[in-house]
């Protein structure tokens, strides 16, 4: 089911959803059929256009992200736009625990289908024992 523009909460708060429980599969191919063919993106500080460069960019992110657990919530919606807000837990090749937290801003076109993403990220060292999402859960974000 492709849910489409323009957004009510319900509708939105399901696409946030739909958009968490793809990125944990961490299957780069299923996360990019999300996106238009065209779609444009800003991860931190680098740029991403089309199917070809998002499949290239997640294989790489999930190469040294390992055990990469998100959750997202939503933030603000308004027609064709959602905000989310996230954290995601992942480790490095060196074993150390990592925090990321981040905001994005969504676009999409009239197929449902997202067509720009911007998302600013900061990342926070942890101890493993400091986890705090379960990824067996789908529930909200841990709250501060």
């Amino acid at each position: 089911m492709t849910l489409l523009p323009p957004f009510d909460a319900d509708s939105a708060k399901l696409k946030v959803r739909a958009a968490q429980d793809a990125w944990n599969t961490r299957d780069p191919r299923r996360v990019a059929a999300a996106y238009t063919p065209d779609s444009v993106w800003r991860n931190r500080s680098e740029f991403v256009r089309g199917t070809d460069e998002i499949v290239a960019f997640l294989t790489r992110k999930w190469a040294r992200e390992h055990e990469y657990v998100l959750r997202k919530s939503l933030w603000a919606f308004g027609g064709n736009r959602i905000a989310v807000r996230f954290q995601y837990e992942w480790h490095d090749d060196e074993g150390q625990w990592w925090r990321s937290y981040g905001n994005e801003n969504w676009e999409f076109a009239e197929s449902g289908l997202m067509s720009r993403r911007e998302a600013s990220i900061n990342d926070v060292k942890i101890a493993e024992a400091d986890r705090r999402i379960d990824p067996a859960s789908t529930h909200d974000l841990p709250t501060e």
